[in-house]
Parts: C-alpha cells; structure tokens; sequence
C-alpha cells in the first residue's frame, strides 16, 4: 500500500448527490443560480428545495413536474411530488420559473431570463428547441406598429415534424 502525506489525501467521494450532513450542500456545490434567485428574493431554503433547484439548474430541457420529481427523488428518495409541485409554484409566482403549455397537456418549466427566446416543438419526439431569430422579432414589432401597437411582450411556440416526416406525409396525405 502506498504512503500518502496528510496534506495529499483525497477524502472519499460520495456518489452524486449523497449529503454529509445538514451543512453539506455548502461545500458539495456551487450554488445555482436559481438558489442565488431564491436566497435573493428571501424564499426560505429547505434541503429538499435546493436539490430541486439543482435539478432544475442542470436540467438542458424543459421538464414537467413528474420529471423533476424522478430526478430529484434519484438525488433525494424523501422528496416527495407534492414538494414538487409546491416549489415550482412557488418559484413561478417569484417570476424565477417560467411555465410552458405545448400543447402535451402538461405544464413544462424552465428558468425565467430577461434573455428573450422563442420554441420550436418537434411533435414526434416532444423536444423542445430554443431558438432566436431577429426576423421574427422585427416582424412582430412592425406587425404590432401596423395595428396601433406598441409590442412590449410576446409568447412564440412553433410545431412541426422533421422534413423528411413532413414531405412524406404530404405526398401520402
């Protein structure tokens, strides 16, 4: 067995999500920027919030309750949905979660940015893809002028089928 100097050793690794104690969500992870969000606007700040907020910050899609709470119970097998379900209205009604409908019947959630984005729905897959385009923007602006408007906000969701599904159907339809 190998000598190691004090100074040199590695404490034991915890599998992703295991917590030392009550204190150890300090030092296992940076906090998220939603727990920044959180803390900032006051929320108390339970053990079982702050995985959920975890789970939310890393999440790369667009998750609907039932979603975060396999995740979050895959962290934490304590956390049950109804704690779920009252942190995400919570943070919705604190403006740090925003909720989508597209059209599955069920509510989806991503981050509140003041960086604006639209949605592109592929409805085989149910993918949700962000995307920007000033075209559109500058469209909806003029549109809005047009009809005695001044745009100040705006939801877009599109749905499609990939091409190569959408040019078959066309020709079988």
């Amino acid at each position: 067995m190998a000598y190691t100097e004090p100074s040199q050793a590695v404490p034991p690794r915890r599998p992703p999500g295991i917590q030392a104690g009550p204190l150890a969500h300090r030092t296992t992870h940076r906090m998220s920027r939603l727990e920044q969000l959180c803390l900032a606007k006051g929320l108390k700040m339970t053990g079982q919030r702050r995985v959920i907020m975890r789970v939310l910050s890393e999440s790369n899609d667009h998750p609907d309750v039932e979603q975060l709470h396999r995740r979050a119970a895959g962290i934490d097998a304590r956390i049950s949905i109804a704690t779920v379900y009252r942190t995400v209205r919570l943070l919705e009604e604190a403006g740090i979660l925003s909720r989508h409908d597209f059209g599955d019947g069920r509510a989806r959630y991503e981050q509140a940015t003041t960086e604006h984005h639209d949605h592109l729905v592929d409805l085989e897959s149910r993918q949700v893809i962000e995307f920007k385009n000033e075209a559109i923007e500058k469209l909806q602006r003029k549109v809005a002028r047009e009809l005695g408007f001044e745009l100040v906000g705006h939801r877009l969701e599109l749905y499609g089928v990939p091409l190569r599904d959408a040019s078959r159907r066309r020709r079988d339809g």
